[in-house]
């Protein structure tokens, strides 16, 4: 058989430790800096084969000498998903031996992945047994001291020892029964490194770090956080179960006030939540959560990789946002940046990279150590302590703040030894498996995703991938990666792409639709329209692209709309709703593109005089009444209601029936809808055919021409529409669009309307009295403008819940109501 290996020496076999002691600091799984190419190999003996779900032999979990390397795999379960993959079975047999040996050597040297995670037990400042214990792994280290303010900075008295693998040690027993250091108080590792010179560093498992705001350019202080048990704060609500599918509120804490300053985490949970939840998302993924010296990175280049932004106040803080997102059954996902780590020396994690060689430091030598785009560090995954550290950073933002689950930044960089550096991806699947491929870092994610769904079943863990690699949201015990959805990348760089360089009537249908369809069948994709990326400084969000200027001065309802304004707030919701709706298996928005927010993202800098004008979120534009805002984010929260209603975005039936380029309209089911989308500029089609599925009664479930979305009302909300059939059954290419039946419908220009089949044996149940009985027959999506209690989305709660703010409800009417 073939197995990859060094082009100069035999296979790298994983650095097996003796067997009275754990692996020292290294490459514990092979590869190293050291490229690999395809080279012969003879077979050897393996005491039985492993199973696919990657179960270890028994005689090998008997034996106390650890078997290092798995010959064969039986046949893959990606395999009979994707029979290509199998011409690449030697990179897979590879990739899952070196998983398969690494996690052994974790369960034999260090109990198991879940007891090798609690690192941050183990590692920094922690209180046991009535003494203060502080471990740090510096073995470029040749003399290290525990300095702060509780010694006065002199660290003379509190020397520390290190031991034969690179770990440095101090305890230091309480006095008068309190910790020798106070909580809160500001601390530093000084050590001595070869060249003879004493560093100040953070410690690299600190919990919190500030800086004094009041002096420009002042460096970080670590801080020792452990408030005594009255001031910890503990976690009143329990997780919320996980969707079938995710309505994601992307969100940065720091820009999300309206007032030019950092907002606080409280501030967010207070004011924000309540927002988020009144518009039917389940879940909320928080940027720039890992403290990032450098305000304007948008949290991507992490210093201190335990600690919390501390410019939005402390870790109990976050705590209070996390568990009141709970409370209105919103899933909280953290932005995890383990791509890369800030090249900052005095306060970041390259502070203790003082020339030693790779074995010795968290990062590669040399180019393989920097990232020449992002100016940054990169990371050795195959090294043993920087996997600890990695894995514990998951595993302490999970349990210590009850995170639901991660979205992975940067995976592509990950991924390939080139970043995706000036490489673009055409789906050749050699350009996914090849010596290219960075097996240290697809071993660290599979370990990661290993772990992660282990603690918590139902975390949900999302790559930012633009490569589009086959099984990366694959269970790892499949052969895959393990994430659970990628971000559909391409999406958002379509929709720029448009609004950017074509007019509306060279608009593809066909290629609109291929972009949003264009995913691995069987992996899951995160939709989105647009993301923080869109609206960065130099760039607009959608809605300022379609409107620009005339947003300063259109957007009143008291004077009648512009073209452009009128062009702009409908192609505003017809993007997002063929985005959420044919685009993947959930659904992304950024923070105030859900009501069209205009203008860019500017973080306060040099270049704008460190203004924050452009970084807060304008909220009085949808709150004041008189602005069109209202109708965007009327319609945003329309429709995740009534995804929360039919669910489409978990249903596997998506089936596109019509790319009309002339008439240019998109017709598609999806799950139990149907949706019908005009994208022509002046056209109304009357008695348009649409093809669908099933025959019976259908009826008008969203319609983004409504009044209350600031359409035009041309759609009638109380017709029936009832299906013909087409064409001889079961016999596709005799049917219209190769579907069996039809209706038709009036289609105005540049709207979305989305079609449900009305249930007859419901009706007719309703008829019966199904209405005094309190079982409501679900008929289309209408306004509750009204206070007092409402039904969202499926969400019971009321106007006293949103902290007063004033807002429309969505809620399901029966069909003995008003449609009008």
């Amino acid at each position: 058989m073939l197995c990859l290996t060094s082009s100069s020496s035999s296979a790298p076999a994983p650095l097996l430790p003796s067997l009275a002691d754990r692996p020292s600091p290294g490459i514990a799984g092979g590869g190293g800096n050291v490229r690999l190419s395809v080279v012969s190999s003879p077979r050897r003996s393996w005491p039985g084969k492993v199973k696919t779900n990657f179960s270890v032999p028994a005689t090998a979990r008997k034996n106390k000498t650890m078997v290092t390397v798995v010959e064969e795999v039986d046949h893959l379960p990606i395999y009979d998903l994707d029979p290509k993959l199998e011409e690449f079975k030697d990179h897979f047999n590879y990739r899952i031996k070196r998983y398969l040996d690494q996690k052994c050597l974790i369960e034999k040297h260090e109990g198991g992945l879940e007891e090798f995670s609690k690192g941050y037990l183990k590692f920094g400042i922690n209180t046991v047994d009535g003494a203060t214990i502080y471990r740090e792994w510096a073995p470029a280290a040749q003399e290290a001291q525990l300095i702060g303010e509780f010694n006065n900075w002199n660290g003379a008295k509190h020397k520390m020892e290190k031991d034969k693998f690179g770990i440095w040690s101090i305890k230091i027993s309480h006095v008068n029964g309190k910790p020798a250091i106070p909580h809160n108080s500001k601390v530093k590792f000084r050590f001595r490194h070869g060249g003879g010179a004493w560093v100040d560093r953070i410690p690299a498992w600190i919990r919190y770090a500030t800086f004094d705001a009041s002096k420009f350019g002042a460096p970080y202080d670590g801080v020792h956080w452990d408030p005594p048990a009255c001031e910890r704060y503990v976690f009143k609500h329990p997780r919320p179960p996980k969707p079938d599918a995710p309505r994601i509120y992307e969100a940065h804490v720091g820009m999300s006030g309206e007032e030019p300053e950092v907002s606080t985490y409280r501030e967010f949970a207070d004011n924000v939540l309540p927002r988020i939840r009144a518009n039917n998302y389940n879940t909320v993924q928080l940027m720039a959560i890992m403290e990032h010296s450098y305000y304007a990175s948008f949290g991507y280049h992490v210093t201190n990789f335990f600690a919390v932004s501390s410019r939005s106040g402390t870790p109990e803080d976050l705590k209070y946002l996390v568990d009141k997102a709970h409370s209105l059954g919103l899933r909280v996902l953290m932005d995890v940046v383990h791509s890369h780590a800030s090249n900052n020396v005095t306060d970041g994690l390259n502070g203790y990279d003082v020339g030693q060689n790779t074995h010795e430091s968290y990062f590669h030598t040399g180019d393989r150590g920097y990232h020449k785009l992002w100016d940054s560090r990169l990371f050795n995954y195959a090294n043993w302590e920087v996997l600890r550290f990695l894995l514990s950073n998951l595993r302490y933002w999970m349990d210590e703040f009850m995170f639901d689950g991660f979205r992975f930044d940067g995976v592509t960089s990950m991924l390939y030894h080139h970043h995706g550096i000036n490489k673009g991806f055409t789906g050749n699947y050699k350009e996914y498996f090849s010596l290219d491929t960075d097996v240290d870092a697809i071993v660290y994610m599979m370990l990661a995703n290993h772990l992660m769904h282990k603690l918590l079943p139902e975390a949900t863990i999302v790559a930012e991938d633009v490569s589009g690699m086959p099984v990366l949201c694959r269970p790892v015990d499949e052969g895959g990666v393990g994430f659970d959805f990628r971000l559909a990348m391409a999406i958002p760089d379509r929709w720029i792409d448009y609004l950017k360089n074509k007019e509306d009537r060279k608009w593809s249908m066909s290629e609109i639709v291929q972009t949003l369809t264009n995913r691995r069948y069987t992996e899951k994709c995160i939709a989105y329209a647009e993301s923080h990326d869109q609206s960065i400084v130099g760039d607009k969000t959608i809605a300022f692209l379609l409107m620009d200027k005339e947003m300063y001065t259109g957007m009143s309802d008291l004077q009648p709309a512009s073209p452009t304004i009128n062009r702009g707030i409908a192609l505003q919701k017809m993007i997002h709703f063929i985005t959420m709706a044919l685009g993947g298996d959930g659904y992304l928005n950024f923070m105030g593109n859900e009501f069209g927010h205009p203008e860019w993202i500017d973080f306060p800098r040099e270049g704008n005089n460190w203004s924050y004008d452009k970084c807060r979120r304008q909220w009085s534009l949808v709150d004041t009444d008189h602005l069109r805002y209202k109708y965007m984010n009327a319609f945003d929260q329309a429709m995740n209601a009534l995804e929360e209603e039919f669910s489409f975005l978990s249903s596997s039936k998506q089936i596109v029936s019509d790319m009309n380029e002339k008439d240019k309209v998109i017709v598609f089911e999806r799950g139990d809808l149907v949706f019908v989308f005009n994208f022509h500029p002046n056209k109304t089609y009357k008695g348009y055919k649409v093809g669908c599925d099933l025959p019976g009664k259908y009826r008008v479930a969203l319609d983004s021409d409504a009044l209350v979305f600031g359409g035009h009302g041309r759609v009638g909300h109380d017709a029936d529409h009832f299906t013909s059939p087409e064409g001889m059954p079961g016999v596709p290419e005799t049917n219209f669009n190769n579907r069996p039946n039809s209706f038709k419908v009036l289609s105005p220009p540049r709207t979305c309307v989305a079609y449900y089949r009305v249930d007859e044996d419901r009706e007719e149940l309703r008829r019966g009295g199904a209405v005094a009985s309190g079982k409501i027959v679900t008929e289309y999506i209408d306004v509750e403008a009204t206070s007092g209690e409402t039904i969202s989305g499926g969400w019971k709660g009321s106007e006293k819940d949103d902290c007063g703010k004033k807002g429309m409800k969505f809620v399901f009417r029966s069909s003995d109501e008003d449609c009008k």
